[in-house]
């Protein structure tokens, strides 16, 4: 029996039998048949540890399982819905939870999407496609350059960065324990690196941000010594520099005071309890080349591990003169992470948000392209970062230009994340997002790190497949001119004629 045809069976027979007991046999006795099964029911869910939202709200947490159960159809009314009604990113997100927890994630029907309207992409497949053989599932890049003594070997897809504050403890566990599980990288976020970050022995990626949290001294400027002691440590593969990121950039991080514990202002060297306001920019440098110095200061201190930074792209003028300081100086990152204004955050700005911050596609393919034409590109990797969700999105940021992505939004649907749009009031229902002991509790770090491995294993698989089907070897070998787009509904360009490859040196 399907469980809508239950649902209605039992909502029929069960007041029946309320009524007739209540006739016959004492109060106390039917009112224990009412409530008996409502307690079982609550000890069932307080002691299981699979569901977060059953944990941490008995038998009624139940009630989203059960409307999950119906039709999906219905659960679309339950989404945000852009303009035109359409769900967003409801496609997605199903396929998160599907892949987290190793479910089936196929579907009937065919695509989900309406291939005729304009913005639908897709990936050209061959006649001659090839198998993807069992030893291909775990590509992986080195990142670092010349000036490297230490080079990390990193997978396609890592975790973004999101700082422990922002999340919970759990939350970063179970993100670093997955990572450990995968073989993929961990960023911790400009909140520094906490106890919970290196408990579990994943690869860490350090960001520094313009805070200097976890380096910084009393007023807030950058502490060298302190660096060192972070930097070296086993577990940080690679440092990043954070200049902004896509949700606000300009703006700097915040942390409301709500969510500032006192285990979370001594690991960030901030008061407790306050709002925790990042500066707009660094004060530790303040052109393109004191910012190569201190990319050098950082590679001096690390021992050699791979530096790089992160930026949402703004005046494109700004980005340039970097790359001309690194000609100058001879001084060059290892990698670049570039972040979409697409991105998520868990407190920001409407308006940054929403109005300010080039798109992903466009500023990594603009960061790509000037590299190339000024020849930085062979020595510096980049990262994509801003809503990849899936093994085409993967695909898609390797053809315009990126090495390797990071996911933040994905990973956290991994963990368990309903997007409650609660995460800067302390209130998430389900642990990921909160400083509240009792939210936490809910989530399994065991549990959650597992959903956080098998989401990014099964998105890897997807990417190999993907590259397999297109008769290619490896993912790297995807170009623009393989991505379709449509452009209009009658019109339909490939990436390379919507972004040509430049050729040539700037200027030349």
């Amino acid at each position: 029996m399907k469980v809508r045809q239950l649902f209605i069976f039992l909502s029929i027979l069960l007041p029946g039998i309320i009524i007739l007991a209540s006739r016959y046999v004492q109060p106390i006795l039917w009112t224990f048949l009412v409530v008996g099964p409502l307690i079982i029911m609550g000890y069932q869910d307080i002691f299981q540890r699979k569901h977060t939202i059953k944990r941490n709200f008995p038998v009624v947490g139940r009630l989203r399982y059960l409307l999950e159960s119906f039709r999906p159809e219905i659960m679309q009314y339950f989404v945000e819905t852009d303009t035109e009604g359409r769900p967003i990113n409801r496609i997605f997100r199903t396929l998160i939870y599907q892949r987290a927890k190793k479910s089936n994630d196929t579907t009937p029907f065919g695509t989900q999407m309406n291939v005729y309207r304009s913005g639908y992409e897709w990936l050209e497949h061959s006649i001659y496609a090839r198998h993807a053989g069992e030893h291909e599932m775990d590509p992986r890049v080195t990142i670092g350059g010349p000036a490297c003594k230490q080079p990390y070997s990193s997978s396609l897809l890592n975790v973004s960065a999101m700082s422990y504050g922002s999340l919970s403890n759990h939350a970063i566990l179970a993100l670093n324990a997955g990572a450990k599980l995968g073989g993929f990288a961990h960023n911790t976020g400009e909140g520094g690196i906490s106890p919970f970050h290196l408990e579990p022995g994943g690869d860490l990626v350090w960001q520094v941000g313009t805070g200097y949290f976890g380096c910084r001294t009393a007023d807030g400027k950058f502490d060298p010594d302190k660096f060192r002691v972070n930097a070296t440590l086993p577990q940080v593969k690679m440092i990043e520099i954070k200049l902004s990121q896509g949700a606000k950039p300009g703006h700097g991080g915040i942390l409301p005071g709500v969510k500032n514990t006192k285990e979370i202002a001594s690991i960030r060297g901030v008061t407790q309890g306050v709002d925790v306001l990042s500066p707009p920019s660094h004060s530790a440098f303040h052109d393109p080349f004191t910012f190569m110095q201190f990319i050098q200061q950082f590679r001096e201190l690390s021992g050699g591990k791979p530096i790089g930074f992160k930026l949402c792209i703004g005046k494109l003028e700004e980005f340039i003169a970097i790359c001309q300081a690194m000609k100058d100086t001879g001084i060059q990152p290892d990698f670049i992470t570039i972040d979409g204004g697409e991105g998520g955050t868990g407190a920001a700005p409407v308006e940054f948000s929403n109005s300010m911050g080039m798109p992903l596609r466009d500023g990594l393919v603009f960061v790509h392209d000037t590299l190339l034409k000024m020849g930085l590109r062979k020595d510096i990797k980049i990262i994509a970062a801003g809503k990849i969700f899936t093994g085409f999105h993967v695909a898609r940021a390797l053809a315009i230009g990126a090495d390797l992505c990071a996911s933040a939004r994905g990973m956290m649907l991994a963990l368990g994340c309903i997007q409650a749009l609660e995460c800067n009031k302390n209130t998430c229902p389900v642990g990921v997002a909160t400083q509240d002991k009792r939210l936490i509790r809910g989530l399994d770090p065991a549990d959650k790190s597992v959903r956080v491995y098998n989401f990014h294993k099964e998105t890897i698989k997807s990417l190999v497949e993907m590259t397999a089907a297109s008769g290619l070897a490896n993912p790297k070998d995807i170009q623009r001119k393989d991505i379709n787009r449509r452009v209009t509904t009658m019109k339909v360009m490939d990436y390379e004629e919507i972004y040509p490859t430049p050729v040539g040196e700037l200027g030349s």
